[in-house]
């Protein structure tokens, strides 16, 4: 799917933000997770947008988006300017489905805004602090690379395999590979974003408790071989969240909506046909018996 037509931007804190707006109907805001861009959404886009309007911006150092304003040191300041985003594009209400971190600003989006967000979806993201060993080890990745100013073959070594399943040489190859360059091309400049970010996340506040107060229909989706965000958290955030809905992605890791496009689209269908429809498509019931025999 050819995306150029659809890239947009929008100026905050005096740097550009770039996004994707694609289809009609009922919005939907598309965070993507760290060190990858919205084209990570490119399956679930192409679906979703027969029935819904797409939003999906790159985050700040990532795609086509300028670097973090210097202004913006934390998550919930991510979430104002995602609202910020969403007033200037005049809609009112709208439903975010975030992978990684973008689940975890896009939480903090829904308890903001909890009469706009209707329904919200977080894929591969844990909504606590960052286990303290992880942590460590992710700051001293940063702190290399700043040092450094370049993703050295070592750590490229290191961080690719974190985000796929265990099998990726064999499953998702050219993924992988890609990947890997796309770490590996990286410039310094964006590479000082990307550090700074990388501590916004990793040193993210404990969301776990203020989720109890969460009004919106809450799905959580989990790769079965996530290694950055285990099925274990996802546990702790629906045992967190009343009402929530859990479901396991097989044979997927990280980045589920590019290793497993079809079991996610049919989960995301799901989901939103029963609690965020399209009211113009009469046939959503329809739609969701016919994923729902797919499934089995």
């Amino acid at each position: 799917m050819n995306f150029i037509s659809n890239r947009k931007t929008l100026t905050i804190d005096n740097n550009t933000l770039s996004y994707l707006d694609i289809g009609t109907g009922p919005v939907l805001l598309l965070g993507h997770c760290y060190l990858w861009d919205a084209h990570i959404w490119a399956h679930q886009i192409a679906h979703l947008s027969q029935h819904y309007r797409c939003i999906a911006p790159d985050l700040w150092g990532h795609g086509q988006s300028d670097d973090l304003p210097e202004s913006c040191r934390s998550l919930p300041q991510i979430a104002d300017q995602m609202l910020y985003m969403m007033d200037h594009l005049a809609i009112e209400e709208f439903a975010v489905i975030g992978l990684s971190v973008g689940g975890m600003w896009g939480a903090e989006l829904a308890l903001k805004a909890p009469h706009r967000v209707k329904a919200l979806i977080m894929m591969g993201c844990f909504l606590g602090f960052e286990p303290e060993v992880a942590r460590a080890k992710y700051y001293t990745m940063l702190n290399i690379i700043q040092h450094s100013a370049k993703i050295s073959e070592n750590l490229i070594t290191q961080i690719a395999p974190l985000f796929f399943t265990r099998d990726v040489e064999n499953c998702h190859s050219d993924l992988f590979i890609d990947f890997k360059q796309t770490l590996a091309k990286m410039p310094p400049k964006q590479l000082d974003t990307i550090c700074k970010l990388g501590k916004i996340i990793f040193g993210r506040r404990d969301l776990l408790e203020d989720m109890g107060s969460l009004t919106a229909p809450c799905l959580i989706m989990t790769g079965l071989e996530d290694k950055l965000h285990p099925v274990l958290e996802g546990y702790l955030m629906h045992d967190a969240i009343k009402g929530s809905e859990y479901v396991h992605i097989p044979q997927a890791g990280h980045v589920s909506p590019l290793e497993q496009p079809e079991f996610v689209n049919i989960q995301l269908s799901l989901f939103l046909n029963k609690h965020y429809p399209n009211p113009t498509h009469a046939n959503t019931a329809q739609i969701g018996h016919h994923l729902n025999n797919n499934n089995h």
